[in-house]
């Protein structure tokens, strides 16, 4: 089991006071077990909870599919926290990351995508960024470990637990 720690950093950070997409960035949050404050969910059966509190995506990816034509940018598929810096493709459940030197989350699933953010993609296309379609290339969700206060350019650490 591989426990060596991969550095990276909150590019944005994303809100949506009012539900759905895109959401907006701010240049901090507190991450409570509940969520991202100030963020809202309009649709509680497929989003947020204790399992889904915070969504996470890459700005590698988003900059690659950019690169394909895309119309994607930080915080329009609905991901609270943007980052840079890791291996997408390497994270898995159960994987977990340091935020700060407090904010701690687990890796709980991999989102599936759905039309509100068709939007984000050349033709609709959302499911690009389907984990069973496109393995690596989706956005995660994460449960809280520890609560705290993030902020943009803080840095992510990578645990991989091997789960």
């Amino acid at each position: 089991m591989d426990r060596k720690p991969i550095q990276g950093r909150i590019v944005q950070i994303n809100v949506s006071p009012k539900g759905g997409v895109p959401k907006f960035p701010v240049p901090a949050a507190e991450i409570t077990i509940h969520g991202v404050r100030g963020d809202h969910q309009r649709d509680r059966e497929h989003h947020g909870g204790p399992r889904r509190a915070v969504s996470l995506y890459s700005a590698e990816r988003i900059a690659a599919l950019q690169a394909e034509g895309h119309p994607i940018a930080p915080g329009t598929t609905g991901e609270n926290l943007t980052i840079s810096g890791l291996d997408w493709a390497q994270i898995g459940i159960g994987d977990r990351l340091l935020i700060g030197s407090w904010v701690e989350l687990e890796i709980t699933d991999y989102t599936t995508p759905c039309n509100t953010i068709a939007g984000s993609f050349l033709r609709g296309q959302f499911t690009r960024i389907s984990q069973r379609l496109h393995p690596g290339w989706s956005r995660l969700y994460a449960r809280v470990i520890n609560e705290g206060e993030v902020r943009v350019d803080d840095p992510v650490t990578l645990i991989k637990t091997g789960a």
